[in-house]
């Protein structure tokens, strides 16, 4: 099993709370109706923005983080060339976040506690 883990930025003309909610609200529940790709991912998770004294990172650099679990790494390629994907998912994804701002990457768990 492999993770993508995509380290989210917010468009500049939307709000950390505009973002939140319709991340939660609007995009999460659309992600899930979308068959065609909710077939290939086993599980999806959004961590939103919490205020907190944590000494890590830099403040404001992200606004929050998706994670997106598949069999391999040939599903998840799979499931990111679905036209329902790039007609549905793709184009509400631009309509909260900016893409020039955010991180992806591919990555396999290993459980340390």
């Amino acid at each position: 099993m492999i993770k993508l883990i995509i380290c989210a930025s917010r468009r500049a003309d939307i709000t950390r709370e505009q973002f939140d909610l319709y991340w939660r609200d609007q995009h999460g529940p659309l992600v899930a109706s979308v068959k065609e790709f909710a077939r290939h991912v086993r599980k999806y998770v959004q961590c939103h923005w919490v205020e907190s004294p944590v000494p890590f990172g830099i403040p404001g650099t992200y606004d929050g983080v998706a994670e997106l679990w598949f069999d391999n790494v040939d599903e998840a390629a799979k499931a990111f060339r679905e036209p329902k994907y790039l007609e549905i998912i793709r184009a509400d994804e631009l309509k909260f976040v900016d893409p020039r701002k955010c991180i992806s990457f591919v990555t396999e768990e290993l459980p340390v506690i």
